[in-house]
Order: C-alpha cells, then structure tokens, then sequence
C-alpha cells in the first residue's frame, strides 16, 4: 500500500473518529453543558498543517458528515467547513507549525466565526433576535472548550502528520 493511500485511510479514520465522539459520546456526558467542536479542531488543524487542498478536503468530508447527520440542507455545514479549511491552509505559508500560538488563536476564530455562522443562517434568518444570550451560552463557552482541546489535539495532529510524512519519506528512499 503506498504512503498516499496510507495518509487518505488514517485522514478518514480520524474524521470518522472524531464525528463519532462528537456526535455520539459527547451529548451522552450528563456534566457537558457544552462541548468542544471536534469537527472544527480537525478540518482547522490539518489545513493549517498540510495546506489548502488537504484543508479542503477535511472540509468536505466532515461538512457531508455534519449535513447528513443535522437534518438540514445538504451543503450547509459543508461550505463552512471548506472555506475553513482554504483559509487555514493559506495560513500555513506564513507561520511554521510547531508554535502552538497562532494554532489556538485560529482555534478560537474558527470556532467562533463557526458559531457566527451557524447563529446567522439558523437563528438570525428565523427570527431569533438573542445574540447576547447565543454568544454568553453557546459560542463564549464552546469557544474556550475548544481551544484548550485544541491544546492536546493540535499536537496529536501533528504528531500523526509526521509520521505519515517519515513513512512516506523512507518509501521514497527505499524506491530510489
């Protein structure tokens, strides 16, 4: 199995891993008010670690995930998710991955811009007047869950990302 083939398996076993847990095992936990935005962490990391394409297509995958399992129109969660991705991979280029800082402040705009979002288009557009309530309840604590996940995620990430590029790296050795 070459390395790229390896890289897509272990990117697909992560989201579906991830949407599991945020889906499935989050809402179970009785002391969880809120939760941190898994889905955002992944697609937010990997496009800032391997670029926009690869941003993109984290993007797509957990965007289809969350419109199949919401219930709403298909590709609502799924532009979020790709233009989140593009940005993120753009951000690559000016910043080196391994400094945890700009990582966690992108983990809170996107999360809250994410949330933003989600206020406009499913609230906002109903009716549903309350910002100061949706940002103090929702979007002020989800955000700071989500970025102190993101403390032990990023680097998990990252690790992970590494090691796929050093098994890459010693096939393309190994081949020459």
């Amino acid at each position: 199995m070459n390395s790229n083939m390896k890289r897509i398996i272990a990117s697909f076993l992560l989201v579906i891993l991830a949407f599991i847990v945020q889906t499935c095992i989050f809402p179970l936990l009785p002391f969880l008010a809120v939760y941190p935005n898994l889905m955002v962490i992944l697609v937010f990391s990997f496009g800032f670690i391997r670029g926009s394409a690869w941003g993109m297509g984290y993007g797509l995958i957990v965007g289809l995930l969350m419109d199949l399992s919401s219930g709403g129109p298909l590709g609502f969660h799924t532009l979020i998710f790709i233009w989140m991705g593009y940005v993120n991979g753009i951000c690559t280029k000016y910043y080196y991955e391994d400094y945890i800082t700009l990582p966690l402040v992108l983990s809170a705009l996107n999360e809250v811009f994410y949330n933003f979002y989600l206020y406009v288009f499913g609230f906002l557009v109903r009716g549903r007047l309350h910002f100061g309530y949706y940002f103090i309840n929702i979007i002020l604590p989800e955000t700071i869950f989500t970025v102190v996940t993101t403390l032990i995620l990023y680097r998990l990430f990252l690790y992970i990302s590494r090691k796929l590029e050093e098994m890459e790296k010693r096939r393309d050795t190994t081949i020459v």
